[in-house]
Parts: structure tokens; sequence; C-alpha cells
């Protein structure tokens, strides 16, 4: 899911109170999407619905929007250097394969240098591996 504080509108824009935008946010977090805007637009038949009708119909548009989309997943990565000696360059891959990390840049020679990406969810677990390794030094830096 997305950032840690999500920031979250919803608004019912004169249609009686938590008809709209609330039922809109709750197809938006049934699908366990961020960064979203899902706007429904009526056209006829709110008195004639009632509230119940009404909810029921933003509901089905929001649902039937969201199933045809195209759900584009990203992840929010931080860019990291590591710096090691060329012994230990077996341990640093075996940690990098086995969790699958990007390596964006690396530099081989009597000292390693590997720019890698890590989500940003899974940041601590990778660290504490690299650290549990002799000699490895890490630095957080920006993306190139």
């Amino acid at each position: 899911m997305g950032h840690e504080t999500p920031d979250i509108k919803v608004n019912d824009d004169g249609e009686p109170n938590n008809t709209a935008g609330a039922t809109l946010h709750g197809q938006i977090r049934s699908y366990g999407l961020t960064n979203v805007l899902v706007v429904s637009v009526r056209y006829f038949g709110g008195t004639k619905l009632g509230v119940g009708g009404l909810k029921q119909a933003y509901k089905h548009s929001a649902q039937i929007t969201l199933e045809s989309a195209t759900i584009i997943e990203k992840t929010i990565d931080i860019t990291y250097q590591l710096s090691f000696d060329y012994a230990i360059i077996n341990q640093v891959m075996r940690i990098i394969k086995e969790k699958n990390i990007k390596i964006l840049r690396q530099e081989l020679g009597v000292n390693c240098v590997y720019h890698i990406d890590i989500r940003k969810r899974e940041k601590e677990a990778i660290m504490n591996r690299f650290n549990g390794l002799y000699k490895v030094v890490i630095k957080e830096i920006e993306p190139s």
C-alpha cells in the first residue's frame, strides 16, 4: 500500500451524506489501491433511487470502473551504495539474489561498490542482512 500517512479526501458534492464519496472510497480500499482518483457522475435517479439505491449505484459505478482499469504497481525504492572487499563478494551476491535486489551500478576492483535499489518496506530486513557481513559499508544515496 502507498504512503505511511495517506491523504484521503472524499466528497459527496451535494449528495446525501455518505452516499457518494465514502462509497467510492470503500471500493478503492477493497481493491487495495493508493494514489488513485475515482470520479462518478450521476445524471438521473437520485430521489427515485433513494439513499440505499444511490449508494448501490455509486458502488457499482466504482466497481466496474476499477475492474476495467489497467492497474500499474509502483514501489517506493531507496537507493544505497554498498562498499566492501572483493573477498566477500559471494556473500553479498547471495543476499542480492535471495532478496531479488536490483543492482543499478557496480564497480569491481580491489574494493567493490554497488548501487542497489531496495523496496522501502523491505529496508530493515535487508539492511540487517548486510550489516551482519564483516566490513560492508552502507550509505543511502540519491537515485541517479
